[in-house]
């Protein structure tokens, strides 16, 4: 059994304290049994940590197909057949609202900060965030439409930390901000705004299933200890985004896999369009 205080300390052990500002990524079942669940977990990150950022997506309920006949250059997304199947999709999305709940691949730790300590989310029909704490408010008006990793690229501007709890690289936004940056794995999707209504958002992040190869050369920035079974580890934004950068700089398919079929081959061939 994990308690709140063995959690608490194992944050501060990573360095984590009341002037610090993470986006976490998180999986509950990585700790064992937890008293008290997820809401233990929420307590111990925002009782020990100044500012919390995570993510709220809700791609799962909100996200649709593009309509017939609107392709994008590399964008690794086909249209709906026609108008009557996309039209049935429309129909079976939901609707976007500032308290639909938290997509399930994203674990039970954001959403149970989202239900118990969220004042406040963003309004990103497809990529929403959520954030507790006294830069909240600065970080989520960061978030537009057309930048939806904004916050994280606000975090970073304020020496925040990317707080792995037991998962690994290939939930870390913070790469694929990096990967924006250089005009790579800027994807366009679509979601269901209201009844009847549905909108193109751009920007949107590409495949990731290779990101755990950055991990070499982020071994010396990165702080680790266990926290019941999980592996906890914090790493600075900055460090992020600059190994990300050398890496693609070195080799435009960096972090990405050769499978001609995957949105990797996309985010590749936009790296290559802007070189």
């Amino acid at each position: 059994m994990v308690k709140v205080d063995e959690i608490a300390d194992g944050l501060r052990r990573l360095g984590l304290d009341r002037s610090s500002s993470v986006v976490v990524h998180s999986s509950l079942k990585s700790f064992g049994y937890v008293d008290g669940g997820a809401e233990a977990v929420c307590d111990a990150l925002t009782g020990t940590c100044g500012t919390v950022l995570a993510p709220a997506g809700t791609w799962e309920l909100t996200g649709i197909s593009p309509p017939p006949g609107l392709v994008r250059p590399h964008n690794a997304y086909d249209p709906a057949p026609t108008w009557e199947a996309f039209d049935d999709e429309l129909a079976r999305a939901t609707a976007f609202t500032l308290d639909l709940p938290i997509d399930r691949e994203l674990g039970r730790i954001p959403e149970s900060l989202r239900l118990t300590r969220a004042l406040t989310r963003t309004a990103h029909p497809l990529l929403s965030y959520i954030a507790v704490g006294p830069a909240a408010d600065q970080l989520l008006a960061a978030h537009r439409s057309d930048w939806p990793l904004g916050p994280i690229e606000e975090l970073g501007r304020l020496d925040g930390d990317v707080l792995l709890l037991g998962v690994d690289h290939t939930v870390n936004s913070t790469i694929h901000l990096a990967e924006q940056l250089l005009g790579r794995s800027c994807f366009y999707r679509y979601a269901k705004t209201a009844e009847g209504v549905w909108a193109e958002f751009p920007n949107i992040s590409g495949d990731s299933h290779k990101f755990d190869a950055i991990e070499p050369a982020l071994r010396s920035a990165t702080r680790e200890t266990n926290i019941g079974n999980c592996r906890a580890r914090l790493i600075p934004i900055t460090a992020v985004l600059a190994a990300t950068r050398q890496l693609i700089l070195a080799d435009p398919a960096a972090l990405l896999c050769s499978t001609p079929t995957c949105r990797c081959h996309a985010a590749h061939q936009q790296r290559l369009a802007v070189l």
